[in-house]
């Protein structure tokens, strides 16, 4: 199987389980993250936020059949990683949320990022590696 497409599964199954965690206990999830306690009003916008995790999350799926004519789809998910981290450095970096706590979606963002624009060849998706 082309790297690429392995990406793509790896963050495809990623985002399905944050999507299933946010939406089925969010309060666990939440509070094992080591972050404030959540209100029960705040279910609303993290289940808001779940549909969007797994929706994208199958669309990884979908992408990894043809990551290049998924492009635009898989930039996408470039950009929400990148999204992610942005938030998490400057969170940790206000201090508002623990290093600890944002160690691992830091980490991941990071990762993912690096994976995709690796094995897509960059800012040119014709040179994707195999």
């Amino acid at each position: 199987m082309r790297k690429l497409q392995i990406v793509c599964y790896v963050i495809g199954i990623s985002q399905l389980a944050l999507g299933g965690l946010y939406l089925f206990a969010p309060a666990f999830f939440i509070a094992w993250q080591e972050l404030g306690p959540i209100t029960a009003d705040m279910g609303y916008p993290l289940a808001m936020l779940a549909g969007r995790f797994l929706v994208y999350g199958v669309g990884m799926f979908v992408i990894a059949r043809e990551p290049m004519k998924n492009a635009f789809w898989l930039d996408g998910m470039i950009a929400i990683q990148l999204i992610d981290l942005a938030a998490g450095i400057f969170y940790v970096t206000t201090g508002v949320v623990p290093f600890a706590a944002a160690m691992v979606p830091m980490f991941n963002a990071t990762l993912f990022t690096v994976l995709m624009f690796w094995v897509r060849g960059g800012a040119n998706p014709k040179a994707v590696t195999v």
